[in-house]
C-alpha cells in the first residue's frame, strides 16, 4: 500500500509527491504549496466534467444501440440513420469556415515534413533512443534490413559484407541522384568534394569539376574546405550530410573516401504516456514522470550491457558546421519531443480523491507534464527541445468538439497556475475515435489557437466503428477492413478537413504506423502513400525505419502537394464524404463464409490478443514486436487489441461464432503463443494452468466482456488483471 501525503484534501502517493517536491519544482519557479493548492483546485473543478462527459458517451452508445435494435428502423437507410445521430448530438452541425491561429509552432510541426517516431515513455532506453533518432546512419539502416536483398551473395553476415556494402553504396548514391542532384554526372562518379568560395566544388572521375544541379541545396561543411569532414546538404527542409572519413573500412572502397550518408531522420517523436505503456498505478505513473523529467532537463541516461560491454545512452548534443558565410551553423541533434497524455477514461492512484477515488489519470498526465516542461521553457537544459518556447501534448481518444473543448480549458487552466502565456501548450488531437472524425471540423475548431497536430489512427478508429455499430450486424473480416468505404473517406477527409482549416504551414497532418518492423522494404515501397496524401509527417516504429521513411519527404515536396488539394477543393464541389465516413462496414453475406475462414479469422484474432496480453500482463510491456499466427512480428499495443477483441465480441454477439469455438481457440492458441515465447526465461506458460494464469483469464474477459466495455476499450480490464498481478509479487 502507497504511503499517501495530504495536500488540500487530496490524498498524494508518496513516490509521486517526492518525485515533484525534491526533483521537478526545484527550478520552475513554482512554489510547491502553490502547486498542491492548484492542483486540488483544477481537480475540484475538472473533475465533474470529465464525468460528465463519460456519461455522455455512455449515453449516445445507449441510444445508438437502442436505434439499431428497433425495428421500425429495419430495413436499414442511411439517411434516417444520419438524421438520428444528429438528432441525438452525436452529428453536431458544421459552422462557417475558419483558419486556426496556432503561433510559435517550431519548424518541425509546422513547415518541415518528415517521419514522426512514437515510443513508450516508460522505457528510458528505447525513450532516449527515439529522441536521439533525429539523425540516422542510412548505410546502416540499408545494410540491416531487406531493402537490400540477400542475392548474389549479399547476404547478411557475422562480418562485413563487401557485396552488400557494395550494394548499400549503390542504392545511397542513387538516392541522391534522385534529389541532391549534380549539375552533370552521377554521385557514383565522384572522386572528390571541395568548398571553394562558398560554393560545392565536387571532382568526378575524369577530372572534370561539377557541382549541384541547384547550388542552393548546399548549406554547410565541416573540417577544412579543401579536405572537408562532412557536407551539409538541404532538400525539401531536411539535411543530408555526406560524411568523409578516410579511416573507415568503407570509405576505402569508395573513391570520394564517403563513410556514410547521414540524413535527418525522425522530426518530432510522441513520448508516450498512453497506448505503448503499462502504468498501472502510483509506482508506474512516478516512473514515467522521472522519464520525461531527464528529457526536459537533458540528463535522462540508461546504461546497457551490449556484446559483454557496458553503454551508457543518453541524449545526443547539436551538430555544429561551418555555414557558408563561414559563420557556425547548429543544427538541433535531437527529435522534437510530443508528450501523449493518457484521454479521458482512466483513473489512476497516484493520487485520490478525500473518498479514496482515483482521479483522471489525463488531468494528471496534463498537471505533470506540463509542470516538467517549465524546465525546457526556463533553460533547466543544456539542449532545447521547443525553441519556439512551446509545450506539445498529444491528446488522444477524444469524443467529439466537447471533449476537446474540455481539453482546451484544461490547458488554459494549466497554463494560468503556471504563469504561463495562454496558448503555450499546443494540442494534438489524434483523429481516432468515430465521433471526432464525423465532426472534426468542429473538433479543430474547439482548439483552433492552440492546434499543432491532427492524425488519423486506423486502429483505434477501426476498433470504435466496431464497438459503436455493434449492434447493426456482423462486421468484415478483420483484414478486408481497409477496403471499406469507411476507410478511404476517413484518411481523405482528414487531410481535407486540415488543409482547409488551415493546418499548412503551422500544424501537422499526420498519418498512422507502419506496423511491420522487419519488412522495410515493403514499407519503402507502401508508406510514400502518405507525403502523397498530403500528409506533412507518419508514424514509424523505430529509428531505422525513420530513416529509410524520410527518403519520401525529399522525393515528394508535401507543401506542393498541399497546395495543389487546397487549388482543388476550391474549384470542386465536395463530395458526399460524411455518408461514406459513416457507412458501417458489414458483412455483405454471412452465409458465404465458409467455416475455414470463420475459423481462421478467429484464430488469427485470438493468437493476436493472447500474444500481446500476456506480455502486457505479465511483463507490464505495452508495445512490444509480437509474432503472429504466422511468426511475422508485428508492432502490437492497446489499438491492435482493441480491434481483436471487439471483432470477436460482434461475431459473437450475431451467432457466427459460439462461445465454445472461441474458447476452444483461446485454449488451442495459447499453446502456439507459449511456443512462440519458449527462449524467454521469464516468461509464464498460460496452457500449464488455465484456471489461474492471470493474463489468460485477461484475454477470456477481453472477449466475453467486451461488448459492455466503454468504447471497447480494453485498459480497464488490462489495469484491473495488472494490478492484480503486481499485488503477488
Amino acid at each position: 500500500m502507497n504511503k499517501r501525503v495530504i495536500k488540500h484534501g487530496y490524498k498524494v502517493a508518496e513516490s509521486l509527491y517526492n518525485l515533484v517536491e525534491h526533483e521537478v519544482l526545484p527550478g520552475t519557479g513554482i512554489d510547491a504549496e502553490d502547486f498542491w493548492q492548484s492542483l486540488a483546485k483544477v481537480f475540484d473543478e475538472f473533475i465533474p466534467k470529465n464525468q460528465a462527459l463519460l456519461v455522455k458517451r455512455k449515453n449516445l452508445q445507449k441510444q445508438i444501440d437502442d436505434w439499431h435494435l428497433d425495428k421500425n428502423n429495419q430495413p436499414f437507410e442511411q439517411k434516417s440513420y444520419q438524421a438520428f445521430l444528429t438528432e441525438i448530438g452525436y452529428l453536431v452541425p458544421e459552422q462557417d469556415d475558419f483558419t486556426i491561429n496556432t503561433s510559435y509552432v517550431d519548424d518541425e510541426v509546422a513547415t518541415v515534413a518528415g517521419p514522426q517516431l512514437v515510443v513508450p515513455l516508460m522505457n528510458a532506453r528505447f525513450a532516449l533512443n527515439a529522441a536521439n533518432a533525429r539523425w540516422g546512419s542510412l548505410y546502416d539502416a540499408l545494410y540491416g534490413t531487406d531493402v537490400i536483398g540477400d542475392e548474389d551473395g549479399s547476404e547478411v553476415t557475422k562480418n562485413y559484407n563487401p557485396v552488400r556494402g557494395a550494394k548499400v553504396q549503390a542504392f545511397a548514391r542513387q538516392f541522391l541522384d534522385e534529389v541532391v542532384p549534380l549539375s552533370h554526372g552521377s554521385y557514383n562518379q565522384v572522386t572528390s568534394y571541395q568548398v571553394a568560395q562558398g560554393k560545392l566544388v565536387v571532382t568526378l572521375q575524369d577530372g572534370e569539376q561539377v557541382s549541384l544541379a541547384n547550388q542552393e541545396k548546399f548549406v554547410a561543411f565541416s573540417g577544412d574546405e579543401q579536405n572537408p569532414s562532412a557536407i551539409l546538404l538541404k532538400n525539401n527542409g531536411l539535411h543530408i550530410e555526406i560524411k568523409i572519413d578516410p579511416s573507415m573500412p568503407v570509405a576505402k572502397t569508395d573513391p570520394a573516401s564517403v563513410a556514410d550518408i547521414i540524413l535527418e531522420s525522425a522530426l518530432s517523436t510522441i513520448q508516450d504516456c498512453e497506448d505503448s505503456i503499462a502504468a498501472v498505478d502510483a509506482e508506474d505513473k512516478t516512473a514515467v514522470y522521472r522519464n520525461w523529467l531527464g528529457l526536459m532537463k537533458g540528463d535522462l541516461s540508461e546504461t546497457l550491457e551490449k556484446n559483454g560491454v557496458s553503454i551508457t545512452r543518453q541524449l545526443n548534443g547539436d551538430r555544429h558546421y561551418t555555414g557558408l558565410d563561414e559563420q557556425e551553423l547548429t543544427l538541433p541533434g535531437r527529435s522534437l519531443l510530443f508528450v501523449r497524455n493518457v484521454g479521458h477514461l482512466m483513473t489512476n492512484d497516484a493520487v485520490l480523491t478525500k473518498y479514496d477515488q482515483q482521479v483522471p489519470e489525463g488531468i494528471l498526465d496534463g498537471l505533470i507534464t506540463t509542470l516538467i516542461s517549465l524546465h525546457d521553457l526556463k533553460g533547466n537544459s543544456p539542449f532545447k527541445n521547443s525553441r519556439q518556447g512551446s509545450i506539445y501534448i498529444v491528446k488522444p481518444k477524444m469524443h467529439g468538439p466537447e471533449e476537446v473543448a474540455f481539453s482546451n480549458a484544461l490547458f488554459t487552466r494549466i497554463e494560468a497556475c503556471y504563469g504561463l502565456a495562454t496558448n503555450t501548450i499546443k494540442m494534438g488531437i489524434m483523429d481516432e475515435e468515430r465521433r471526432t472524425s464525423a465532426n472534426l471540423k468542429e473538433c479543430i475548431r474547439a482548439a483552433k489557437n492552440r492546434l499543432a497536430f491532427i492524425n488519423t489512427g486506423f486502429l483505434d478508429r477501426t476498433g470504435d466503428e466496431i464497438h459503436t455499430s455493434m449492434l447493426a450486424g456482423p462486421m468484415v473480416r478483420k483484414d478486408l477492413m481497409k477496403d471499406e468505404k469507411w476507410i478511404s473517406a476517413y484518411e481523405k477527409r482528414n487531410v481535407r478537413i486540415g488543409l482547409q482549416a488551415g493546418l499548412a504551414g503551422k500544424a501537422q497532418i499526420g498519418k498512422g504506423m507502419w506496423a511491420i518492423p522487419d519488412e522495410m522494404s515493403a514499407m519503402l515501397n507502401t508508406k510514400i502513400a502518405h507525403p502523397k496524401s498530403g500528409a506533412n509527417c507518419a508514424w514509424v516504429p523505430s529509428p531505422t525505419a525513420a530513416t529509410l521513411h524520410v527518403m519520401h519527404y525529399h522525393q515528394v515536396n508535401v507543401a506542393d502537394i498541399q497546395q495543389n488539394l487546397l487549388a482543388q477543393f476550391k474549384v470542386a464541389k465536395s463530395e458526399d464524404d460524411l455518408t461514406e465516413l459513416l457507412t458501417i462496414p458489414l458483412l455483405k453475406n454471412q452465409q458465404a463464409l465458409s467455416a475455414h475462414e470463420m475459423q481462421n479469422e478467429l484464430d488469427n484474432n485470438v493468437q493476436g490478443l493472447l500474444g500481446y496480453v500476456v506480455r502486457w500482463i505479465d511483463q507490464g510491456t505495452g508495445c512490444s514486436k509480437v509474432p503472429d499466427i504466422n511468426n511475422v512480428g508485428r508492432m502490437e499495443d492497446r489499438a491492435t487489441l482493441r480491434i481483436s477483441s471487439q471483432h470477436i465480441c460482434n461475431w459473437l454477439h450475431h451467432g457466427i461464432l459460439s462461445e465454445e469455438q472461441v474458447m476452444a481457440s483461446l485454449k488451442r492458441m495459447a499453446a502456439v503463443v507459449d511456443l512462440q515465447n519458449i527462449t524467454d526465461a521469464s516468461y509464464a506458460p498460460m496452457a500449464a494452468n488455465f484456471d489461474s494464469n492471470i493474463a489468460f483469464k485477461t484475454a477470456i474477459d477481453l472477449i466475453f466482456k467486451g461488448k459492455e466495455q466503454p468504447s471497447g476499450y480494453t485498459e480497464p480490464l488490462l489495469h484491473q488483471r495488472r494490478v492484480e498481478l503486481k499485488a503477488l509479487d
